[in-house]
């Protein structure tokens, strides 16, 4: 898998990766995501923190990243980490380990020296997915209900949050 910036052009695609992984999530019976704002969606990739893995030239996931979350990880959030964010995978290229060639591209990036943790988070306690990243090497944390949700999407408000991270090296 080729992981590259999101473009501009990539816009549409992601919008329809976000509405796949909404329909999975309402399939599944699990906490469902909001349907993310343009503009947020447009940030990211303007501030190149938007990305993508590509297959044969398909799209086969996209997701954020960040380099700070107080509002999710509290005290947590002095130390340095890269937070992966909103991981949605094309349906045609499930079980294709997506997440851990996520985490590989991480533990690879020129810049991880700056990072001492890979962090995600998943709403709800959602068991498949806690079995599914500690699959990928994840630490899970546990479970923490959030204090402050004004700034984050709309799935985050009055919620728990399942908190995963690996220490780099």
């Amino acid at each position: 898998m080729k992981i590259a910036n999101c473009t501009i052009e990539d816009f549409e695609e992601i919008v329809k990766l976000y509405k796949q992984a909404r329909a999975y999530q309402t399939h599944l019976k699990m906490v469902v995501w909001p349907i993310f704002p343009e503009e947020m969606i447009l940030q990211e990739i303007a501030e190149k923190r938007q990305f993508k893995g590509v297959i044969d030239n398909k799209i086969v996931c996209v997701w954020a990243v960040a380099f700070s979350d107080p509002l999710i990880w509290g005290e947590k959030n002095k130390y340095p980490a890269i937070y992966i964010h909103r991981i949605a995978t094309n349906n045609t290229f499930r079980g294709h380990n997506c997440v851990k060639k996520i985490v590989n591209w991480v533990d690879k990036h020129p810049e991880k020296n700056k990072y001492k943790y890979i962090r995600l988070d998943t709403v709800g306690n959602n068991t498949g997915l806690i079995k599914h990243y500690k699959k990928c090497g994840f630490q899970f944390l546990g479970i923490s209900r959030l204090k402050e949700t004004k700034g984050l999407p709309a799935h985050y408000s009055n919620a728990s949050v399942c908190l995963f991270e690996i220490a780099l090296r």
